[in-house]
């Protein structure tokens, strides 16, 4: 979650050159790099003072990534906590790195030193990592306080509470989302003669779409851009074509939590959480995904997956230099602050294939095993899920808030974009939806996904031995043990 996805589609440049939030997260936002977790202990970025200021074991320490919390919005998660609870001291740690790869590294460093933080804002890509290896089950507290919790988990869709589970426990509590919805360049679309898409929009839809939009388009214009990570790259289409390149399953349990919160209806098909195992790379139906995407490049009607980290996509974006690049809700709130008018573009579903299952990447806050202020750990988390806590962080339209109830037209009246709804709509008109896949051996399976999509789409006829290729380091990726 923080951090994030994704590309998402390619997300937002953050202002003085530095990544945003949404960047982090879900290009991360949703993404870990190469090297990820699989470095060992020696390669590791190397902690300064500045990422654990006088850590002495008298305050309640919560580590997030970078810039994952507006600064300016701080205040919310250590002094209006503060107040509520004197007894307990919070020192929020902005822990500097790039990306989830180096942010959970330097944590790994931490708890090498003796110097864990309690508390760490963990996105899909690391929840089994820490779930596995570093985090603690919530469930006793949940159990403890489902009154309190009760209005929490009405307000929160089940499927990002199930992104959450680990092997029948609940691990972190769901505190924002991103699913990768299409937005469009109304400029484009005006110069096209094209009005928007309808919502039940087809993939022959929007092939046929960028191909009106390249006729009008003229020089250096795009029409799709997208880029090659984990979160927004190749696996929302993936999703739409019904597969993925891991077997998914779900895991059993987690009736302690579904009969307690969700109505039957809500809880149906819920599990213990998701399983990610056996590769399947070179199944007809990925295959048939990346030959679309090979089509959509070798027609000129999308950026190559290697084209670009999307650092300068909302200029090319707000001057009608791209037509289409899928995006979460993040992006609202990243147009607006470089200057886009909310009636400058909209947002629809992702194109609909096989079926309209899309992706998205969740985040929130792991409690450690290390930490010996467990229960005060708790009392932090269950204070950052408050609907008035969120309301605050969340007000600029930075990410999809986990509570529907907080995405409403006076929300989005200066952001945009008109059809904001589809962002809590993808979760609810489409209840497949679901998590990115990111087992515990994530970095290695993105690396993988990363690394031979590039390769699928360099040249004609190389997709069937580049999935080959990914199957084969996929197989490797999933046999070890984190």
């Amino acid at each position: 979650m923080t951090h994030p996805a994704p590309t998402p589609p390619p997300p937002p440049p953050a202002r003085r050159g530095t990544p945003s939030r949404r960047t982090l997260m879900r290009a991360g936002g949703y993404s870990l790099a190469a090297a990820g977790l699989a470095a060992t202990a020696a390669g590791w970025n190397r902690l300064t003072a500045a990422d654990i200021p006088g850590r002495d074991g008298s305050m309640l320490t919560v580590a997030i990534l970078g810039s994952a919390i507006d600064p300016s919005r701080q205040s919310v998660l250590v002094e209006d906590f503060q107040r509520l609870h004197p007894d307990i001291k919070v020192r929020l740690v902005a822990v500097q790195a790039k990306d989830w790869d180096g942010f959970f590294s330097k944590i790994l460093t931490q708890i090498a030193a003796g110097q864990a933080p309690d508390v760490v804002y963990v996105a899909t890509e690391g929840v089994q990592l820490f779930a596995k290896r570093l985090g603690v089950p919530l469930d006793k507290w949940v159990r403890r306080d489902a009154d309190q919790l009760r209005e929490y988990f009405a307000d929160v869709h089940p499927s990002l509470v199930e992104s959450m589970m680990y092997e029948g426990s609940l691990h972190q509590l769901p505190v924002e989302f991103n699913a990768a919805d299409m937005y469009l360049s109304k400029k484009v679309l005006a110069r096209t003669h094209a009005g928007l898409p309808p919502a039940d929009w087809t993939r022959d839809d929007f092939t046929a779409l960028l191909r009106d939009m390249k006729r009008s388009g003229g020089r250096g214009f795009t029409p799709f851009f997208w880029t090659n990570r984990l979160w927004g790259g190749v696996v929302p289409w993936l999703f739409a074509n019904g597969t993925n390149i891991l077997t998914e399953t779900k895991a059993p349990g987690g009736d302690w939590l579904w009969d307690r919160f969700y109505q039957p209806a809500q809880r149906r098909g819920r599990g213990g959480g998701y399983r990610w195992t056996a590769p399947q790379a070179v199944s007809d139906r990925v295959e048939e995904v990346y030959d679309y995407l090979a089509s959509l490049v070798h027609d000129g009607l999308c950026s190559r997956p290697e084209g670009g980290s999307g650092t300068n996509l909302i200029g090319a974006f707000s001057t009608g230099r791209v037509g289409a690049t899928p995006a979460g809700g993040f992006w609202a709130g990243g147009l607006h602050e470089a200057g886009v008018a909310p009636d400058a573009y909209d947002a629809r579903f992702f194109p609909r294939w096989r079926t309209r299952r899309h992706q998205y990447g969740a985040a929130g806050y792991a409690i450690l095993r290390t930490s010996k202020r467990q229960d005060e750990a708790w009392e932090f988390v269950k204070y950052t899920v408050r609907k008035d806590v969120m309301s605050r962080l969340f007000e600029k339209n930075e990410t999809t808030p986990a509570r529907r109830s907080m995405l409403t037209s006076q929300q989005y009246a200066k952001t945009g974009p008109a059809h904001w709804d589809v962002f809590y709509d993808t979760l609810d008109r489409f209840p497949d939806t679901g998590p990115i896949p990111a087992p515990p051996q994530v970095a290695a399976v993105d690396l993988a996904l990363t690394k031979h999509t590039s390769t699928a789409l360099n040249s004609p006829g190389s997709v069937r031995p580049a999935l080959r290729a990914m199957q084969r380091d996929l197989e490797r990726a999933m046999e070890r043990e984190i």
